[in-house]
């Protein structure tokens, strides 16, 4: 079911939390909700599930304006907010039989052992949750997210907290469910969303500043690759290669540096003829292209 935002703005006094913003979510995709500290991502979410309504602007789902009815729209919205609040003091398995139970769920135990399953929750399905380290109260979060089956999740920053190996699962079970679902995935791990998001949007000043798939907006940098050098002797790149600006040279250490390019391969070509021409030898030069970190600072750096 796709979610639709079109001309939303959201108000906290005379502060602008969100900005006229417009975009969508399709079925079958994971969209990566971008942006930094204060840019409207929370407010964003908050208003999609039915939390906050917005000042102006229309929010729809599957068509039609959640507005017309509310409690229609958000029966259908699972939402792992970031703060994941529990009852501490329950155990797993007796807090989601209490959840299904708010849902009005059928089949309870059935439906809920193939949540357990499904997060991995086995081992610890028989302990307090005050009992579980950070990364499985998060899998406690998400099954309660999915026990009604609905066909939106809103997930904010649902893999705070987890080691290498839960990430590895929970990264794997959320790409599944956008396969069937619309998913909107927030996150600061820009590489998670790199890993597992279709689209991303990046927000800025609660205003909407990028819409595309990771790899256009790659492809789109002003500066496409990076180059990293490393000379064998300490150099002033900036004094010694007139060839490129200054701004696009980063240094590193003494004797290494990142260089900004679009034309990577006549770049190394000239960092040879500078070992040569200087007596330097290069001792390691790699290359890659922009990171989602750059794009992410381009973005909100320069529009902030």
């Amino acid at each position: 079911m796709s979610i639709k935002l079109e001309s939303v703005s959201k108000y906290y006094g005379e502060q602008a939390a969100v900005r006229e913003l417009s975009f969508e979510a399709f079925p079958n995709e994971i969209l990566g909700v971008l942006g930094p500290n204060g840019a409207g991502k929370s407010t964003t979410m908050k208003m999609i599930c039915g939390y906050l309504s917005p000042d102006s602007g229309s929010i729809q789902m599957g068509g039609e304006s959640i507005s017309a009815d509310p409690l229609k729209y958000k029966a259908q919205i699972g939402y792992l907010p970031e703060s994941n609040p529990l009852y501490l003091d329950m155990y797993v398995r007796e807090f989601l039989l209490f959840c299904a139970g708010i849902h009005g769920i059928s089949h309870k135990k059935k439906r809920i052992n193939d949540l357990i399953e499904m997060t991995g929750l086995g081992k610890e399905q028989h302990k307090t949750i005050d009992q579980l380290s950070k990364g499985y109260r998060q899998r406690v979060g998400l099954a309660q997210t999915l026990l009604h089956d609905p066909a939106v999740l809103v997930l904010d920053e649902p893999t705070s907290g987890l080691d290498p190996n839960q990430l590895v699962e929970i990264r794997q079970l959320i790409r599944e469910l956008g396969r069937e679902k619309t998913v909107l995935f927030s996150s600061h791990i820009l590489q998670e969303v790199q890993l597992i998001c279709d689209r991303i949007i990046v927000l800025n000043d609660g205003k909407l500043v990028a819409n595309s798939s990771i790899a256009d907006l790659t492809t789109s940098q002003e500066y496409a690759s990076v180059v990293e050098v490393c000379f064998e002797k300490p150099l002033s790149l900036a004094e010694d290669f007139s060839h490129v600006d200054a701004a696009l040279i980063q240094q590193l250490t003494t004797s290494s540096y990142l260089i900004k390019s679009n034309t990577a391969d006549i770049l190394k070509k000239e960092l040879f003829d500078l070992a040569v021409r200087k007596q330097n030898r290069i001792m390691a030069l790699s290359e890659s292209s922009s990171s989602i970190e750059d794009i992410f600072q381009s973005l909100t750096l320069s529009e902030s």
